[in-house]
């Protein structure tokens, strides 16, 4: 029997949209406390301002790099994972080079996610792959290509893209990684039904803005798509 207190420690919770202030930070922390949620995720700019907001508590600080998009520099992508690292991150979720994936350079696309894991050291590294802009073959091969870097997790999404998580491409990650690392499943998933079902299917990990209703077995409104 499934309740808030073991399906809460699943949840990331989520703000990453492009306006959010230091009270909606704030808020987001206050909350996360409040239901005892396994971390909140921010951009890395808030990540100090949220390690700071958490001080007293065990809820984790968890920082996008290279978000949306994943089409910046290596160099850049690292950086920002090592200050976000220096500034309190405990897991980082780094978005793929999704264009050098769809053009099979798959070795920049390795070391790409190689780099990023040996910036952060022993920090949690999730590898996104946005699987809304991928074929089979392409998450089967992201999902290789994570493993290979020594990603603890594969991710499917920024919650930014086309589409978020689907049940099928949650299956077809995890049967790639078995046990060698974790799912993490993000993007729409606003309701506790959709993220038990996610959890049955082999997700560690949920993504969402919508944490409070899934835990708490409302379905309200929502107007974000994370």
């Amino acid at each position: 029997m499934w309740s808030m207190q073991n399906l809460n420690k699943y949840i990331d919770h989520t703000l990453l949209k492009a306006f959010a202030t230091e009270a909606d930070i704030k808020k987001l922390c206050q909350e996360a406390v409040e239901y005892e949620f396994y971390a909140v995720c921010v951009n890395s700019s808030n990540v100090a301002f949220a390690k700071a907001q958490l001080a007293q508590s065990d809820v984790k600080v968890c920082s996008v790099v290279g978000f949306p998009l994943g089409a910046m520099s290596t160099e850049t992508k690292a950086y920002e994972a090592k200050q976000a690292v220096a500034d309190g991150a405990d897991e980082i979720d780094m978005v793929i080079n999704i264009g050098q994936l769809k053009s099979e350079n798959f070795d920049f696309v390795w070391k790409d996610i190689e780099a990023v894991k040996s910036a952060i050291g022993n920090k949690v590294l999730k590898v996104i792959l946005e699987t809304c802009y991928l074929n089979k073959a392409e998450i089967i091969k992201a999902s290789e290509l994570a493993l290979l870097s020594g990603a603890e997790f594969v991710k499917t999404s920024t919650g930014f893209g086309i589409a978020g998580a689907t049940f099928e491409d949650v299956q077809l990650m995890k049967s790639v990684v078995k046990d060698q690392a974790k799912v993490k499943a993000s993007g729409g998933i606003k309701d506790r039904v959709t993220a038990l079902e996610y959890i049955a299917l082999g997700a560690e990990r949920i993504g969402t803005s919508s944490g409070i209703d899934i835990v708490t077995n409302k379905k309200l409104d929502d107007e974000h798509t994370y």
